[in-house]
């Protein structure tokens, strides 16, 4: 930013906060208007990270009460493609998650979910 003066330094940076800001905020928006949030998936899901990379043993009392919950809060398809979306976006955080730990998670659990965990589900084609 050779040129500009401090003051517009400050201008371009305080805009780029913004609109940094506006994409993280529609970015959420589908999963938050579907009464999901991200933040839940993940905190839900925290117990089963263990298991999920190990890919040994069973999931933890823990973990399952977690599955089932998100079980029960995709009720409806938006709700079910917002969980999906979060998952994927939470799973893809931890490159040594064991992908069949992840799709044998609910089975593990005893959860019927009615989707797939996987990284590859798309998540647009879940009803």
């Amino acid at each position: 930013m050779a040129g500009i003066s401090s003051n517009n330094k400050a201008v371009v940076l305080v805009g780029a906060v913004v609109i940094l800001v506006v994409c993280m905020e529609v970015m959420v928006m589908p999963a938050e208007s579907a009464g999901v949030s991200c933040g839940t998936v993940t905190s839900d899901l925290a117990q089963c990270v263990g298991y999920l990379t190990s890919g040994k043993g069973k999931p933890t009392p823990g973990c399952c009460g977690g599955v089932k919950k998100l079980a029960g809060l995709a009720n409806t398809t938006p709700a079910r493609r917002a969980v999906c979306s979060c998952l994927k976006r939470a799973y893809s955080q931890f490159p040594n998650v064991k992908s069949a730990a992840v799709s044998g998670l609910p089975g593990s659990c005893g959860v019927n979910l009615r989707f797939k965990i996987s990284l590859q589900t798309n998540c647009n084609t879940i009803s």
